[in-house]
């Protein structure tokens, strides 16, 4: 290693090495560009799943809103019932009383 080398030998040693220094940029760039990539598409990612759970919320919100919609419609068919049973039931007890002459 105490012998030194010759201009020719340094003139090619640096080329080599430029011409691996831009091998190696361009890998870089290349790599930087993916990790770009998938940092905009876990972001997306991330976006989506948000709307996900935000969608299945108000799902649910909704499926609670119709039940109680569809109970206030079968509540009021029993209270029609209930007084149309009444009704019957007074004019029939109406139309037996007069019979008998109460």
């Amino acid at each position: 290693m105490d012998t030194p080398i010759a201009r020719a030998e340094h003139i090619e040693f640096v080329k080599r090495m430029d011409e691996e220094h831009k091998r190696i940029h361009h890998r870089l760039n290349d790599l930087e560009k993916g990790l770009e990539q998938n940092n905009k598409l876990l972001v997306s990612v991330e976006r989506l799943a948000t709307n996900m759970e935000n969608m299945q919320r108000e799902q649910q919100e909704q499926g609670k809103r119709l039940e109680e919609l569809e109970g206030r419609d079968g509540a009021m068919w029993r209270k029609v019932v209930g007084y149309a049973v009444t009704a019957v039931v007074g004019i029939v007890l109406g139309f037996v009383f007069t019979q008998i002459g109460m």
